[in-house]
């Protein structure tokens, strides 16, 4: 008999939270709401620049009074962003220009926070490489990366698959489809 898969999600969780990140799921807009207080509060980021390029994230999370938003400083306290894809099999994020333009993922904050929904898993990264350019037909993205180190430096130094990049402390919020 093969050997019966997790489903998915559960799959994507372990290898995500194995990887350093911190995974917070959220059934709707006010959990996740809370959520996103709760991390600015507890790392004391009230006030905080903050690196955002996505308007539509600012409108769903951002008292706007209550933080200082950049569109071009790389040294501001976060990045909040969104993702193409969430790849199960390694639990690594998948992104394009159009989350990071053309900068590396070295160049952000050490601090993110990402805005994903269900519907984003996919199983492999060839999966969600399909899945962009499923969704970007006409327009293939460019940089596209993922971020899959969201550990120490003690680890990045012990995995040749993660030389040259920069451990980031990263919380992922996990929308329901709604």
């Amino acid at each position: 008999m093969p050997e019966k898969k997790s489903p998915i999600e559960e799959r994507f969780t372990l290898n995500f939270t194995k990887n350093g990140g911190k995974f917070l799921y959220c059934e709707n807009k006010s959990e996740c709401d809370s959520f996103f207080l709760q991390i600015i509060n507890e790392n004391e980021w009230n006030g905080s620049e903050i690196l955002c390029y996505d308007d539509s994230l600012l409108d769903f999370f951002i008292k706007k009074e209550k933080f200082n938003i950049s569109k071009t400083n790389l040294n501001s306290k976060f990045f909040l962003t969104k993702c193409e894809f969430l790849v199960a099999s390694d639990g690594s994020l998948l992104i394009c220009d159009k989350q990071i333009k053309s900068h590396k993922v070295n160049d952000f904050p050490k601090n993110f926070i990402v805005f994903a929904k269900i519907s984003q898993f996919t199983e492999t990264l060839s999966g969600g490489l399909n899945g962009i350019k499923s969704k970007y037909p006409k327009n293939l993205p460019t940089n596209i990366t993922t971020i899959k180190n969201f550990n120490s430096k003690e680890k990045e130094n012990t995995n040749f698959l993660t030389y040259g990049s920069a451990a980031k402390n990263l919380y992922l919020l996990l929308l329901e489809d709604l």
